[in-house]
């Protein structure tokens, strides 16, 4: 049967038919999906357990969600598709040729059929394996209401991605990542329920400028200490990421029918932008979280009931080596080893072990490898190699400053730069990732770094409306 078939029942949103969407309309719209996304993230799982959602906290982060709430799966089954496709496209399993219309429909028919397959099976998953622990009775009702969050998620992201401003996964992550920055420094009602604004003295409270204050207060070093340390290390993130965005290689380019007019072309650093640290941060967490799971559906094979061991438990059993999982966290096997740990408060604590030194160090290289992998894939899939901006340059008129007109020469001159940048980015922004997670800041420290480089984007993407806006050679240059 031809899939296309299958595509065309998918419903999608429709297109704007300008070609470019004016400002205010972008802005209205991204605004919308904004309302929408928060007050979904405070709808709960109505038939939802009391279980224990620390689990999820890091994966909440990555996928742009609040566990617990009606879109409990977030990002993630539009991330998993990316993955699936970037891996069988770069690897060769998967030839399709996205530099064609056709085949680019193919594409994203083909990612739109696996981000709705992953919604059910994520759905199913996180339910029937206890992961999202349901009511006696509720759990397909649990279900169902993963499922349409998980559509509400993904027609939000595509309205974004067609009438809003850049990506609606890019913006998803980092609203929910902003949120848990602020209550992490300002939260004032702590784990007990209680508001220490109330009795601020006596109070502990959580986020950590209030923990900050009321350590001077009672004079505790230790907490201070901590406190600051998380501080210190979120604005030293802060700064060194937004110095790492400005770096970048600028290419003169000129209009060779209109004598004087030129334009600089930036090639960022982070070529591949915010993308290879979405789509690795999301593999470890889904690893972590799919290995708790199946270790708790595994029970009776690591208990003295081994007659038990049998069906759904003897096959989650085969995935023992992601490792044992204490109230969410991995202690042991796979997992552990790509996990990482605050080493900052454990060596303010006393508690720091060299076994966490050589987790950290797993961590950073399986960070910075799949990063590059990803940002490769990215780049050669997304039509942002030089073969295509090269075509997209001619194409417009634009042609490199000193040299001939020709798609070819273009081609070889940003062969040059593309591809290496590609590569050191995806390097430089995975050992940033990896270095962040270790240093324990606010939030995470990949959180932090989603944020700054998400709302970096975001801006440029504003900036650019503007441009295009007030200059028809570089709206013609972008393709409006």
């Amino acid at each position: 049967m031809d899939l296309r078939n299958i595509f065309s029942y998918i419903p999608e949103v429709k297109k704007p038919e300008e070609k470019r969407v004016d400002f205010k309309t972008k802005l209205r719209w991204t605004l919308t999906i904004l309302i929408s996304f928060f007050v979904l993230a405070n709808i709960s799982l109505f038939g939802l357990t009391n279980n224990a959602l620390e689990r999820f906290e890091y994966l909440a982060i990555v996928l742009g969600t609040d566990f617990g709430s009606i879109i409990s799966l977030g990002v993630g089954p539009i991330v998993m598709a990316s993955i699936i496709l970037q891996l069988l496209s770069g690897s060769g399993i998967l030839s399709i040729d996205v530099t064609t219309v056709e085949g680019k429909k193919f594409f994203q028919g083909l990612q739109k059929l696996l981000v709705l397959f992953f919604i059910v099976f994520t759905s199913l998953v996180y339910v029937l394996m206890q992961g999202l622990q349901a009511e006696a009775g509720f759990a397909w009702l649990v279900i169902l209401q993963l499922i349409l969050g998980g559509l509400a998620i993904f027609y939000m992201a595509e309205v974004t991605d067609k009438w809003g401003f850049g990506s609606g996964v890019s913006m998803f992550i980092g609203a929910g990542v902003s949120w848990r920055l602020i209550t992490s420094a300002f939260q004032f009602v702590n784990q007990q329920g209680r508001n220490c604004l109330l009795e601020f003295s006596n109070v502990p409270c959580s986020g950590k400028v209030l923990v900050l204050i009321q350590s001077i207060i009672n004079r505790y070093p230790i907490e201070f200490v901590s406190a600051s340390a998380a501080i210190i290390a979120t604005v030293l993130v802060f700064l060194l990421v937004v110095w790492a965005q400005s770096l970048k290689v600028e290419i003169p380019l000129s209009f060779g029918r209109i004598r004087g007019y030129a334009i600089k072309w930036p090639l960022s650093f982070f070529y591949a932008s915010v993308i290879p640290v979405i789509l690795t941060a999301a593999l470890i967490a889904n690893l972590q979280l799919f290995g708790g799971i199946l270790e708790n559906a595994a029970t009776p094979c690591y208990t003295e009931n081994i007659e038990e061991c049998n069906g759904t438990a003897k096959f989650a059993s085969y995935f023992g080596f992601l490792g044992r999982f204490v109230q969410g966290q991995p202690v042991s096997g796979f997992a552990f080893w790509l996990g990482s740990t605050n080493l900052l408060e454990l060596i303010i604590r006393g508690g720091f072990r060299h076994i966490y030194l050589i987790q950290g160090l797993t961590h950073t290289l399986f960070f910075m490898l799949f990063s590059t992998v990803f940002a490769v894939f990215w780049v050669k899939t997304a039509g942002m190699d030089a073969k295509n901006q090269a075509h997209k340059i001619a194409a417009s008129g634009l042609q490199v400053a000193g040299f001939r007109q020709d798609e070819r020469v273009l081609e070889s001159i940003l062969d040059r730069y593309i591809m290496p940048l590609t590569v050191m980015g995806g390097l430089a922004i995975g050992l940033l990732a990896s270095i962040t997670d270790l240093l324990g800041a606010l939030v995470s420290g990949t959180a932090i770094l989603l944020v700054i480089m998400i709302m970096f984007q975001f801006y440029q993407n504003i900036a650019q409306q503007h441009q295009t806006d007030m200059n028809p050679m570089m709206k013609k240059f972008i393709g409006g």
